[in-house]
């Protein structure tokens, strides 16, 4: 039998791929995602489950930017040839995680989470140039995406994954697929530290926004621990 490393502390799923580290095949998961009518599915697990594996393992299935073919080969997902031709890297897709979104109080953590949603913006910085997206909401990008901007509004952070979204539709001209991972962090961590309600306030607005009625979504997972 073949000797495989275990990937400790590893939650990349093309990394894990590449590398031949064990893997438990949970690739069946993505049919049991596209049989279902909702538009937000809701994935609840303890911490150290491998929710963040498979949320980066849907990812790279579904990221229009990517090329995933070799990293699924002899998993489960790739005897579902039809699938896979309709859906693999066909979709343009935001993954975000708001695991380190932490603060002893509310503005430490608004840093953290402006910090977060700025390097989303940096990772599709290629939407500031698209001559398909509107320029209002170019113009909100480049704001998000400045580090340094530290008197960047609430309203502005609120609004933030909604319209990122509403560019990468009008960009590549397909509905979005959000993968939203560990949602619930800063609520709990805003619980602990007793900011909880102005918390409450950007991330119920945040959701809302990018969640409810969004005709931009082609669907939406989350996951968190609540």
């Amino acid at each position: 039998m073949k000797n495989l490393n275990i990937p400790v502390g590893v939650s990349d799923f093309e990394k894990i791929r590449k590398n031949e580290y064990y893997y438990i095949d949970k690739s069946g998961l993505i049919e049991d995602l596209l049989k279902r009518t909702a538009e937000v599915t809701l994935i609840t697990r303890p911490r150290r489950f491998g929710k963040t594996l498979g949320m980066s393992m849907l990812a790279n299935f579904f990221d229009i930017r990517k090329n995933s073919k070799e990293i699924f080969e002899g998993l489960e997902i790739c005897d579902h040839q039809t699938l896979c031709s309709e859906w693999m890297n066909q979709y343009p897709t935001l993954f975000i995680s708001f695991k380190d979104v932490d603060g002893l109080n509310f503005q430490s953590a608004m840093k953290m989470l402006r910090n977060q949603i700025s390097w989303i913006c940096n990772e599709h910085d290629y939407l500031s140039d698209s001559d398909k997206v509107n320029e209002n909401d170019k113009k909100i990008f480049l704001k998000l995406q400045d580090i340094s901007e530290e008197n960047l509004s609430e309203d502005l952070i609120k609004i933030s994954v909604a319209t990122i979204i509403r560019m990468m539709n009008a960009h590549y001209g397909k509905p979005v697929i959000l993968l939203l991972d560990e949602y619930d962090v800063p609520l709990a961590k805003a619980s602990s530290n007793g900011y909880y309600k102005e918390m409450l306030d950007v991330m119920k607005t945040m959701m809302s926004t990018s969640l409810k009625d969004n005709s931009h979504l082609q669907f939406a997972v989350v996951t968190g621990c609540l």
